[in-house]
């Protein structure tokens, strides 16, 4: 089973750069490859397949700014998310499914996105995990590789894949690795838990053996309360789409606290 595991990064200024910098490129090798997938589809009806946009797209520079597998990884994805569209379209004509299927759309401008590295390209060095840099990458920032630290709880050989993520204007390490499931839990399918899902009372949750049990979903309600209210204040006499460091770092300390409770 592949699970996976988050790291906030620091505030490390020159890795933020190149952290900047990589998910810059992830962002438009990702509209490059959606744009020629789109129009391959509009114009005759055919789809990409997983290689075909790397054979197109590997001698342009955001390409080649990057590690190859780590661009290879990001054409693959959305490679992946037109088989998926392709898939879904099938299944309407068939009737199948009743909602008509969206083909994938370009990412907002100026944007940033995920950056993959496959644990092929890692190395572990001094209980340090080294990650490659692209050539081009590599004589603009004079350096080969940047070293981030290996956690504590992992073992190197079961990590498969090492993200970037950009998020409000922060990065996040995502270790994805493999956990072998020794015991394999035994359902019995005659037991039943209702689950009623409410603001003060987060959860309600009922159960057919005699057990039930109440989250309690004040304390989340006020720190929404005053997120909102916090928005609300910098947001006044501003224009429509506006957004600021300020906003970023409000918003992502309110969803830490919502998903891993700091």
């Amino acid at each position: 089973m592949y699970c996976c595991q988050q790291v906030l990064v620091g505030k490390n200024p020159e890795l933020i750069a190149i952290l900047t910098f990589l998910c810059e490129q992830s962002h438009k090798l990702t509209n490059m490859g959606i744009y020629y997938a789109r129009q391959l589809y509009f114009k005759s009806q055919k789809g990409i397949r997983k290689y075909d946009l790397e054979k197109v797209y590997k001698k342009s520079n955001h390409y080649k700014v990057l590690y190859s597998q780590a661009a290879q990884q990001i054409l693959r994805t959305v490679a992946e998310s037109f088989r998926s569209y392709y898939g879904l379209v099938i299944a309407y004509n068939e009737g199948k499914i009743t909602d008509r299927p969206k083909i994938p759309n370009y990412r907002k401008k100026g944007g940033m996105a995920t950056v993959s590295y496959p644990s092929q390209a890692l190395k572990l060095k001094d209980n340090q995990i080294r990650v490659p840099l692209g050539n081009i990458c590599k004589r603009w920032f004079g350096i080969d590789c940047f070293l981030i630290p290996m956690p504590s709880n992992l073992e190197f050989s079961t990590l498969k894949e090492l993200r970037i993520l950009p998020r409000n204007r922060c990065f996040y390490w995502e270790f994805i690795y493999e956990k072998e499931i020794v015991v394999k839990p035994q359902l019995n399918q005659e037991n039943v838990l209702g689950i009623d899902h409410g603001v003060n009372n987060w959860l309600t949750c009922v159960s057919n053996v005699g057990t039930s049990l109440i989250i309690d979903g004040k304390h989340l309600k006020s720190m929404n309360r005053w997120y909102n209210k916090q928005i609300s204040t910098i947001k006044e006499n501003q224009p429509t789409g506006f957004w600021s460091n300020r906003l970023a770092a409000i918003t992502e300390k309110r969803n830490r606290q919502i998903r891993f409770g700091y």
